[in-house]
Formats: structure tokens, sequence, C-alpha cells
């Protein structure tokens, strides 16, 4: 049977901190490192090559994995691409973060107040920027990336707006770069700028450390509009000449792009010398998409995919890389989660955290080492204001999942039972009325999320075309 984890009071991220000289003098340096955090968009679980993918090759990705280390229970932020990015920027888990769902559309969903984890290293000195989708404020609002910490952002400000890969304009800082009739010559494709935006800022030449966040697009589905697939790519090279769907090449297509491109910014930091005091991170935003051609198995063994609770909706491929501090070819089985990385980060950079939250330092995990004992609650929830609201817990190696709001809670061992697919609700009753408890409690009401009221909108951002 599993344990369950001891206590941890809401402040051990202190912990960590003692840790900060030891870990930079390891890399050879005392001086802060560069964080680069590459995150793809609806990549499976099972997607890559060092998670199983057999069909897709992935070299890049996993020479990040051979070089450092790989974890099999890091968990995103939530099930669907706004709410995850709200607990990576704010350290906040789903039932606490400012932004919990992809609807209803906000034009902005982060305010001034809210403390950001690009903020948090600005104010200790580094220099910060982001290309690709940021989901949580849009142009004109208090919540753009600009006003959220971010020194610099090029790429899609609203979320519906990042369904096009030939779109007519990608936001830059306070301004737009014009695509004119770019879906019609088709002579611009978004993911191209957004990499060569990244290999920019890295080739800027300043004294501070960088954070780079890189939040690709890819492999998300497109608009229909762009591609009858849904998947929007300029060539199916190298599986062009594949025995299998159009859908299936185009989605592999997307997947090759991707690491090489990842391949790319890592070759550009070894060639300015500047890798060995570079962590890097590799990982996704939510789980793979149903629609994704079944012979990849996008999310491996996993149940579910995007938009569930199961784990093949939230557990998501994790890497991370740092020559001389991060032992190469290790797989840890440590749970992480997106809310870890603003205390992470923030032990990293020496600096203080801006208040409470539901993350902690993970940097004995990064490290190969097991984290102290814990008893922190994760959470999960989806579909406040859909046809059905789910929650999920995980406690220790115990993870409850109920299915909508008076549904029976489910129970799962996932250090037995991966694939979710032995229900112990019947043998465990004390342990099924915790985490009920624990579902009424981990949430703070929202009132922009209200629960059983369906949204009847649509999309706030309307093509330039």
């Amino acid at each position: 049977m599993p344990t369950l984890p001891k206590i941890l009071l809401v402040s051990s991220w202190l912990f960590s901190l003692t840790t900060t000289v030891t870990f930079a003098q390891q890399s050879g340096t005392e001086t802060m490192p560069n964080i680069l955090f590459i995150m793809a968009d609806d990549l499976g679980y099972g997607d890559i090559g060092v998670y199983g993918q057999e069909l897709m090759h992935t070299p890049n990705i996993d020479a990040l994995a051979e070089q450092g280390i790989r974890f099999t229970q890091a968990y995103a932020g939530g099930p669907v691409c706004t709410s995850s990015r709200s607990v990576l920027m704010t350290g906040l888990h789903n039932g606490h973060t400012v932004a919990r769902d992809n609807v209803p559309h906000y034009p902005t969903y982060l305010h001034a107040d809210d403390i950001t984890l690009a903020q948090v290293l600005k104010d200790a000195g580094y220099r910060t920027g982001g290309v690709g989708k940021w989901s949580l404020g849009d142009a004109q609002t208090e919540g753009r990336a600009t006003n959220m910490g971010f020194d610099t952002w090029t790429g899609y400000l609203n979320q519906d707006h990042a369904h096009y890969y030939y779109p007519t304009y990608l936001d830059h800082d306070e301004r737009k770069i014009h695509l004119p009739d770019n879906p019609i010559l088709r002579n611009h494709y978004s993911h191209d700028i957004l990499t060569n935006a990244a290999l920019n800022f890295i080739r800027e030449p300043k004294d501070s450390p960088f954070f780079l966040y890189v939040a690709y697009t890819l492999p998300h589905f497109s608009s229909q509009e762009e591609d009858e697939h849904g998947l929007t790519v300029p060539t199916t090279a190298p599986y062009a000449n594949k025995d299998w769907p159009e859908k299936a090449k185009k989605y592999a297509a997307m997947i090759h792009r991707l690491d090489k491109d990842v391949g790319k910014i890592i070759a550009l930091l070894e060639a300015m010398g500047m890798r060995d005091n570079t962590l890097v991170i590799f990982t996704s935003d939510n789980g793979g998409h149903s629609a994704t051609w079944k012979g990849f198995k996008t999310n491996g063994r996993l149940k579910g995919f995007k938009r569930d609770l199961y784990e093949g909706g939230i557990r998501v491929p994790f890497i991370a890389s740092w020559p001389g501090v991060i032992p190469a070819a290790q797989v840890s089985d440590e749970v992480i989660a997106f809310q870890d990385m603003l205390p992470t980060f923030a032990t990293l950079a020496n600096t203080t955290l801006p208040g409470e939250m539901d993350g902690i330092s993970v940097i004995e995990a990064l490290k190969g080492n097991v984290l102290p004992p814990n008893e922190r609650i994760l959470f999960w929830d989806f579909g406040h204001t859909r046809d059905r609201y789910d929650q999920a817990i995980r406690l220790g190696d115990w993870k409850g999942i109920r299915n909508g709001k008076n549904q029976p809670i489910e129970l799962y061992d996932l250090s037995k039972d991966i694939a979710e697919t032995n229900n112990l609700a019947g043998d465990h009753p004390e342990l099924v009325e915790k985490i009920e408890r624990l579902m009424e409690t981990e949430v703070t009401p929202s009132p922009r999320y209200p629960v059983g009221v369906k949204y009847q909108g649509g999309p706030i951002w309307k093509k330039d075309w």
C-alpha cells in the first residue's frame, strides 16, 4: 500500500534556499544561472523517444535527457492551456490560481497586482524574455506579458489567435509585427518566427543572466480554416513517404520541427559558451490531444487526453539539463509540478518569494536526489463553466478523481497503476472521504469561474483578415 508523506509547512521552500550557493558553485560559477524553459503545446507524454515513442524521432530532445534528468511523474498546471500557464506563472495550483480554464474568454486574466515568475526573476536581476503563446492577457491590457515581468515578448498574447500558424500579425512588445497576406501567401510560418526571436534574445550581449520562456505552439491543433486536418505545417518531411494517414504525417512533421529547433537553441548556447551556466527545461503544457493518430500512442500507457484529469491529461514529459550540475542520464520518479517552478527558480536566483504559494523548490529533485518528506496536495479541476465540472487530487501515491460535481470519487494507487484501471475507492472509504473534503477546501471560489453556469460566449479575438 502506498504511504502518505509527512507534514510540510507552507514555508518549506526555505529548506532549499540553503542549497543555492552549493548548487551554483557546482556549475563552476557563483553567479546566477541562465534559465531556459521550453514548453511545447499539447505534446503528449508518449510523443518523445525517451518516453517510449517509436514512430516519431526526437533526437535533440532525447539528447537533453541523456545530458540531464528525465522525470516520470511531472505534472502540468492544468489539463488545458490557460490554466496550466497561469499555474506556472503564479506558483498557485489550479484551485487557487487566477486563470483556471480556457473559457470564459476575458481580455485579461492576470492583473497588475498579480506576481509572476518572470517578475520575481526580473526583480532579482534577470533579463526576461518570452516567445510563443501567453494566454494570460491580451495586448493593451494590464495582463499583457510585458506588464507582468517580461522585458520582451514575441508571439501570441491571445489564446485563440494562436490557432493560426499563418497569422496576419504577431504581437511584439507593445506593437504588432504585421504579416500582410500571410494566410494566402503562407510565407511566414509563425513557429519559425518564434524560434528566431528566441535565438536573437540569447544572442543579445548582456552582463545579467537571462530567463527565457519559449512557449511554443507546436504541436497544438490549428484552425481548420488553415488546414483540413487542423494540423498546419509547411511540409510533411521527413515523414512524407510513410504509409500513414495524412494527418499523422502532419503531426509527426510538427514534432520534427519542434525537435529541430530545440536543437538550434541548444547549439547556440554551446556556440556562445553559455551552456554550462544554463539550466534548460523541456516540457509540455498538458497531455496529448484525443484527435492525434492512435498509432502514435500520444500519451503512452496513460489514461485520458487533454481536458481530462486522468494522468493522460495532466502528466507531462519533463526534462532538465545543466552540464556539470544535473547528473547525466538520470531518471527520477520524484513528483514535481508546474507550481514548483516559481519557488525553484527563485531559489536559483537567491531571492525570496512574494508570499505563500502551493509550489515548493524542487532543486534537490533536479540534482537527482530525493525530495524531503512532505504531504502537500496536488489539485486540478476543469469544466467550471462547461457541461461537467471535474476535480482531481494527488496525495503521495494516491490519486482521487471525480468526473462530475455529484459523481462518486474514483481512487487509484499510481505506484502500481499508472494507467488508472483499478478503482480502489471501495477498499479505502476513509481516504475517499478525506479527498472529498480536500476537493472542497482546496478551491477558492472565483466569480469568473462559476461552477454549473455554462458559458455561452465565444472567442473575443477576431482574425485580422
